[in-house]
């Protein structure tokens, strides 16, 4: 028997054992719908699997992906809080073909929402992103998936700013994520990226409106930049006289700082309660310091990205 014919036959005998494979796991699922991580028939080796495909890696991520989603449903309508088969099922799924790209979209969706509505494992997702981006350095959407765990889930603005930054940058990426991934590094406290981001933004720019914008946010990345140095020259002050200072003209005299900087509102910074401010914070946009006590940033978590 020829090599062709061996491989044919097997081949065959391969696709009809996956079939009634899922055919049984879906009887399965019918009648024990709370079936356990340990009950599941399917082989849990990508590396066994692979073997066993004769190259059929597709059609087996494909079937294990099916399964992911069916699994991620079942779940979710059951309100469970345990979604433990979720990530190993996504983990074979991207091994077997590592670009299928809405596998790792839609899993780091599954897999970063809360119990009872996902499996509330936001490292496990961005594991799963990273993965997808080692697999396809030219998708940016990957990116701008990571970004959103980044920021909604783990609170590191600036991871994803840098994020955002790389899917507007790259070859065939979104360039109009740039404000907001200026925003981002801002409230992440990377302001020199953010002053970049938003510099070619307003080099760019056309419409006179969004320049203005791009004006906007650059004047407020130079007045967070002054109230950090006023901050520090404060903390020097305070370590060296075992005081804080009573007023900015006090750490003027005193040598801290070379004069008292003005706002873009042209008003002087004040010093209130130990706590630099603008004289009109809520008057400036953008700005996340400066601020009164208790005021929102007009940026970040709380707000609308503008």
């Amino acid at each position: 028997m020829s090599r062709r014919v061996v491989t044919t036959v097997f081949a065959t005998l391969l696709v009809g054992c996956l079939a009634g494979q899922a055919l049984v796991v879906h009887h399965l699922d019918a009648i024990r719908p709370a079936a356990t991580l340990e009950e599941v028939l399917y082989i849990p080796s990508a590396k066994v699997l692979k073997r066993l495909s004769l190259g059929y890696t597709g059609l087996l991520a494909d079937i294990y992906w099916t399964r992911a989603v069916q699994y991620f449903g079942k779940k979710h309508r059951i309100d469970s809080t345990r979604y433990d088969l979720l990530y190993p099922l996504l983990d074979i799924t991207t091994t077997l073909d590592s670009h299928l790209v809405p596998a790792y979209m839609f899993g780091a969706t599954f897999m970063t929402q809360k119990p009872p509505h996902g499996a509330g494992e936001p490292d496990k997702a961005i594991a799963l992103l990273e993965k997808g981006i080692a697999a396809n350095p030219d998708d940016w959407h990957l990116y701008f998936q990571l970004a959103f765990v980044y920021y909604l889930e783990k609170k590191d603005y600036a991871a994803a700013g840098r994020a955002l930054q790389h899917a507007a940058e790259m070859p065939n990426g979104n360039p109009e994520l740039r404000p907001i991934a200026g925003i981002m590094l801002q409230y992440g406290g990377d302001l020199e990226t953010s002053r970049q981001l938003w510099t070619i933004v307003y080099e760019n720019e056309k419409q006179d409106q969004l320049k203005k914008n791009a004006l906007n946010h650059l004047a407020a990345i130079r007045s967070d930049e002054i109230v950090l140095a006023l901050e520090r020259a404060i903390a020097r002050f305070r370590l060296e006289k075992g005081r804080g200072p009573t007023s900015l003209n006090e750490l003027y005299s005193a040598g801290y700082i070379p004069g008292i900087p003005l706002d873009p509102l042209g008003y002087p910074y004040k010093l209130e309660d130990g706590r630099v401010q603008l004289a009109f914070p809520e008057k400036v946009p953008f700005i996340t310091k400066g601020l009164y006590e208790g005021q929102q940033p007009s940026i970040g978590p709380q707000s609308p990205v503008q």
